[in-house]
C-alpha cells in the first residue's frame, strides 16, 4: 500500500515551504492545534514521516522546583515526537490514541532537551494498511550535555474516527 499523503503531512510540507520562516510557523501552527504543545514552547526541527525530532528549551515556564525541564515536560516532549512520527502517516479516517507511556528517569537533566523518534518501513506499512493496530515507537531524549536524562517508550494505538 502506498502512502497517500494525509492532512497533517500536507499542511507540514505547505508550512515547512515557507522561506525563511518554515520552521518557526510550523511550531506555531502545530501548537494552535495541541494547546498544551504550543503552551509549552516545543519547536519541531524536523518532521517527516520517518522522523520527528522536537526541542524544548529550559525556560521558566517548563521548569521543576531545581530548575531543570519538569518531568512532565520531558513526557510531553517524547509524547509529542512519537505521536508526529504516527501522526505523519497515519491515514487520514484514522484516529491515533497513545496507549501507554513509561518514562524512566535516569539522572537530572542539564538545559535544553530534544527528542527524536523514528519508525521503521515496516511500522509505517502497519500503519498504513491496518484498519486499528499499535506500535511502540522507538524514541531517544538527550539534554545540553549529550546524555540521556530520561528513557522513554511510546506505545500508539489508532482505530477508525467513526465507530461501525
Amino acid at each position: 500500500m502506498s502512502a497517500r499523503p494525509n492532512q497533517l503531512s500536507r499542511t507540514v510540507a505547505k508550512l515547512q515551504g515557507l522561506p525563511l520562516i518554515g520552521q518557526w510557523a510550523t511550531s506555531f501552527a502545530l501548537g494552535r492545534v495541541v494547546p498544551f504543545v504550543g503552551t509549552s514552547g516545543l519547536k519541531y526541527e524536523v518532521i517527516s514521516s520517518q522522523r520527528v525530532v522536537v526541542r524544548i528549551r529550559n525556560q521558566r515556564k517548563v521548569q521543576n522546583h531545581i530548575k531543570g525541564v519538569h518531568a512532565a515536560a520531558m513526557a510531553l516532549l517524547a509524547e509529542t515526537a512519537t505521536g508526529f512520527c504516527v501522526g505523519m502517516n497515519l491515514p487520514d479516517d484514522k484516529l491515533p490514541l497513545i496507549k501507554t507511556m513509561k518514562i524512566d528517569y535516569v539522572r537530572r537533566s542539564q538545559g535544553d532537551m530534544v527528542a527524536e523518534a523514528s519508525l521503521r518501513p515496516e511500522q509505517i506499512q502497519q500503519i498504513l494498511s491496518q484498519d486499528k493496530g499499535e506500535v511502540v515507537v522507538p524514541v531517544v531524549i538527550k539534554d545540553e550535555s549529550g546524555e540521556q536524562p530520561i528513557q522513554a517508550e511510546m506505545t500508539w494505538a489508532w482505530v477508525p474516527k467513526k465507530r461501525g
